[in-house]
């Protein structure tokens, strides 16, 4: 059997051990090598293991990098199908292999003795040979692979050369919603191994909560000593216990005390966390608290060079993840580079240490011959469990060892939990696949609805062994596009019931790729099967740039939760461990989103799980609407944020909008020159429509329905999609008929039928306009007529005005967008942007930048003049260079070209967003059902600086 086809975990390597680095001599041997593509194995040119192999008409590639990256080759995407026929273990003879060579000459000082050779990364098989001999071969793309060199090596003219295939029978085990991707992608490095050095350590350090004693042994070779200084620990044998009050690790303090283990020959650095993990009363806990788990999954991804993550890029994700309150990580769905979950003991993050290993792509076949259940891949399961686990078995972060994603069942994972349980017994075992909860610790889920989740959370589950576990959603709230809604909902569930444990967010990155001017994502490439956009579902954007789903998620998590009481003010501390005592609160008084007083919030110390009431501070008086905005900043700067860094706020109502002064006398509506004239209005006398408002050419309002559809709009995760459902009844395609233009008197009263093409059902839509001096009020009256089959996108209206009216000031909810089952991130301010920068840059285009529960918004040219809308008392608007119809069309950001207009929706109520692209659909509060409905809009042109003779007021 070719070693590419055979299902057994690789040869020559040597046993698995922890990650680590020491005062051992060490080589990187990253940088650029030689490389050849070849079409398959049978076209790879032979000998390329020796060292006469002339190579020179070689290209050149650096390593870490994956060859479909740097022009050789092209990137393919799937969720779940593999893009090879299922026949494992075979695999195409038409296999892309990428010959490696390296020289290499040692340091002068290089010891002489044992050396290991260490790979963190090849996919998906490497056969590898160093100055001639082979040394073995890789499987187990995400995984460390090590050999023993010392013989082989010599002081110059070293040759190594590996030999890459991007299908082996592993790929079967590596279906794992991503790029199929090839090469050396993580680290090589060459390592001295002095004889009686540190081979493999395993850092055993656990507390005791109710005494504070923490105690830590370290299971390792004869003759290693520990050294605490911070302790006073110094000569400690590393193998005996010793128990010495600590103060102990979690997410929110993470505390390491840094020492070493030496021999006479190697010294080791070790960072060492002090925390006790345990299941009990149906709960997940650390260090005899509840964990409350604010999560994501993390696939390792960059636009540029994809799973190649540089430690710098490794660190603005942890940063980002802390910054926006998340505290732990589902490492999705393999182990990440260990510079990552050093990071994760740095700064503190719960992790989720996932196996390299997933087998989806047998689910559409009803799981026949999934390797899962099949004794001959036994060992490969098993080899990729023990990998991961003793490479990061010295992590205080890792509080739970998953065996993989999406394997279906089998005895393959039992035994793999079987061996962990024996191995680490300190860890509990996830693996959400085993629906029965037979081997593992934790009940987990994927997608569950809010109703699921409150069965759970009620135990009313018939497997007893399910209802007595901690529950979590190992993935939820699928961040495809424009969403996700309903987080609010889960975290007041995970909040309400004791053993529903939180969950992870899929995911925290999209995955594209960058292109000229865009991001790529599935099909872009050619493949001829593929899984489209579905690889563009994080929390941030490809550049990492947070998207208004992850500002929406860090609102909802918050640990300090801010709200109006009784007694005036009431601060809750969600945290898990910590007290608000590193905070400090600060409150802003604004008067119609002015600041006119702000101040420093006397807030006692609260304890983790308590509250407090807070009187309100002295407030001056305002004369309009005016809010208390009360902010829970860090005190002091950490590893992770800098002071002032705000974890939580919260907003107060403190006086109402003023009452209405007595309106003016009405206007007349006159005829003249073939148009209609309503104060500063200009309407065609044909159909009622405005067409001028103070000397601004405008096309409408109108009322409209429809939106952009949203990945969750065509989601049919839960049923038949919405956007589907919308389209077949023609909301896209809304026609217009003029019933009746009554002109006369001091009204202009516009009656119309707005309905689909090919359907009996519509809306009645009468508009009634008048005038007060230079403003417009215009009334809509909606009313349904006949059955509609379902939900509207949308209810308000739609114009266009001039492009040059392109900043856009607002009294109402942001900064950022907001939709109604995703609004909690939107405060009421006053705030301003160009039109151009109310546009969220989703990779795939669709609705976007809605701005909600706003009092007036203004749209003006740099000299000032434009126009201005007021609700009654609020609407939602947004305003973009080119129409739905175009955004709708659209499939990157490349193609969205702006137009001449402004395009504006002033909107009564938009459908929620829901999580339908991978979840449940919008909850019944938040769908928009056609209803009798009215709304009222001011219109007023405002004149430039030139017109008016200085600047104009926004009041």
């Amino acid at each position: 059997m070719s070693y590419l086809e055979d299902p057994g975990p690789g040869r020559g390597s040597l046993p698995p051990r922890a990650a680590f680095t020491s005062d051992a001599p060490a080589l990187p041997l990253n940088g650029t090598w030689r490389f050849r593509l070849s079409p398959s194995l049978a076209a790879a040119p032979a000998g390329i293991e020796r060292d006469e192999f002339d190579d020179s008409a070689w290209d050149e590639l650096p390593v870490p990098s994956l060859w479909q990256l740097h022009g050789h080759g092209r990137p393919a995407y799937t969720n779940v199908l593999y893009p090879f026929p299922v026949d494992p273990p075979h695999v195409p003879s038409d296999n892309p292999t990428g010959d490696h060579r390296l020289r290499f000459d040692l340091p002068p000082d290089w010891p002489a003795g044992s050396a290991v050779l260490r790979f963190d990364g090849i996919d998906s098989c490497g056969r590898i040979w160093l100055n001639g001999t082979e040394l073995g071969i890789t499987q187990g793309s995400r995984l460390p692979s090590e050999f023993e060199v010392g013989p082989l090596l010599r002081p110059a003219g070293n040759v190594l050369v590996v030999r890459v295939h991007q299908w082996s029978a592993g790929s079967y085990l590596e279906d794992q919603d991503m790029w199929w991707l090839s090469g050396i992608f993580r680290a090589v490095t060459l390592l001295a191994r002095p004889d009686g050095g540190i081979g493999d350590y395993w850092v055993r350090a656990d507390y005791d909560h109710t005494t504070g004693l923490g105690t830590v042994r370290v299971e390792t070779g004869q003759d290693v000593v520990l050294d605490l200084p911070e302790l006073g620990v110094v000569g400690h044998p590393a193998g005996e216990p010793l128990e010495l009050p600590v103060e102990p690790w979690s997410a929110e303090t993470p505390r390491l005390y840094e020492g070493t283990l030496s021999t006479a020959a190697e010294q080791v650095r070790v960072r060492i966390g002090f925390r006790t993990i345990t299941v009990s009363e149906g709960q997940l806990k650390v260090n005899g608290r509840r964990l409350l788990l604010r999560g994501v999954n993390r696939h390792e991804h960059d636009p540029r060079t994809g799973r190649v993550v540089s430690p710098e890029t490794a660190l603005a994700d942890v940063l980002l993840m802390k910054r926006h309150n998340v505290n732990a990580v589902r490492t999705s769905h393999y182990p990440p580079d260990p510079v990552f979950l050093e990071l994760c003991d740095t700064h503190g993050l719960w992790v989720i240490d996932e196996c390299d290993l997933e087998t989806h792509g047998f689910e559409p076949l009803g799981w026949a011959g999934n390797p899962s259940g099949e004794p001959r891949w036994a060992e490969a399961y098993l080899d990729r469990m023990r990998r991961t686990v003793e490479r990061d078995k010295n992590r205080p972060s890792v509080i739970l060892w998953s065996l993989g994603n999406e394997s279906h069942t089998g005895d393959n994972l039992a035994r793999m939990a079987e061996w962990v349980r024996h191995r680490d017994p300190t860890r509990p075992i996830h693996y959400e696949g085993d629906h029965d909860c037979a081997y593992v610790d934790v009940h987990s889920r994927m997608y569950a609805t809010h109703e699921e989740v409150e069965r759970i959370g009620r135990r009313e589950d018939d497997n007893e062994r399910r209802r007595d576990l901690p529950f979590l959603q190992c993935e939820y709230g699928h961040a495809m596009g424009n969403g996700p809604g309903g987080l609010l909902e889960y975290r007041e569930l995970f909040e309400r019931y004791p053993n529903c444990q939180g969950g992870f967010i899929w995911e925290w990155i999209d995955h594209g790729l960058a292109a000229d001017g865009h991001f790529a994502y599935g099909g872009d490439f050619g493949e001829p099967i593929h899984d489209g956009n579905f690889v563009i579902d994080g929390l941030v954007f490809p550049d990492r740039t947070p998207s208004p789903g992850l500002v929406e998620y860090a609102k909802i998590i918050e640990p300090v939760r801010i709200d109006a009481d009784a007694a005036g003010i009431r601060v809750s501390n969600h945290y898990d461990f910590v007290s608000t005592a590193h905070l400090t609160f600060t409150w802003v008084l604004e008067d119609e989103g002015t600041a006119v007083a702000q101040g420093v919030l006397d807030v006692p110390t609260v304890h983790s799980g308590q509250n407090a009431a807070v009187p309100l501070p002295e407030l001056p008086p305002t004369g309009g609407e005016s809010f208390l905005t009360v902010s829970a900043s860090l005190a002091s700067a950490t590893a992770w944020a800098p002071a002032g860094h705000v974890v939580g706020w919260g907003q107060l109502p403190v006086s109402a909008a003023p009452a209405v002064a007595p309106l003016p006398p009405r206007g007349p509506v006159f005829r003249t020159g073939g148009r209609l004239v309503l104060g500063a209005g200009e309407f065609d006398p044909a159909t009622g429509t405005l067409t001028a408002l103070g000397g601004h050419t405008v096309q409408g309002p109108r009322l409209d329905v429809w939106r952009a559809t949203t990945d969750n709009d065509r989601g049919g995760f839960p049923g038949p999609p919405e956007a589907g459902r919308w389209r077949e009844a023609g909301l896209h395609r809304m026609q217009h008929r003029v019933i009746a233009v009554d002109a006369d008197g001091e009204e202009l009263v516009v009656r119309t039928r707005v309905a689909p093409p090919a359907q009996p059902f519509g809306l009645f839509a009468d508009y009634t306009w008048t005038a007060f001096d230079d403003r417009l009020r215009l009334r809509v009256e909606v009313t349904p007529d006949g059955e509609f089959p379902g939900t509207l996108p949308r209810l308000g209206l739609a114009m266009a005005i001039p492009g040059a009216l392109g900043s856009a000031e607002w009294f109402g909810g942001g900064p950022g967008e907001a939709y109604p089952d995703s609004c909690q991130a939107a405060r009421i301010g006053r705030f301003s942007s160009s039109v151009d920068g109310l546009q969220t840059p989703y990779v795939y285009p669709q609705e976007n930048g809605n701005r909600t529960a706003v009092r007036w918004a203004r749209l003006t040219a740099p000299d000032g003049a434009g126009l201005r809308v007021d609700g009654e008392p609020v609407f939602d608007f947004t305003a973009r260079r080119w129409t739905a119809a175009e955004l709708e069309e659209a499939r990157h950001t490349v193609d969205l070209v702006p137009g001449e207009l402004v395009h504006l929706t002033l909107d009564v109520a938009q459908q929620g967003l829901g999580t339908a692209s991978c979840g449940p659909g919008v909850l019944p509060r938040y769908r928009l059902v056609p209803q009798k409905t009215d709304f009222t809009l001011w219109f007023r042109a405002l004149p430039g600086v030139s017109a008016a003779g200085a600047s104009q007021n926004v009041s």
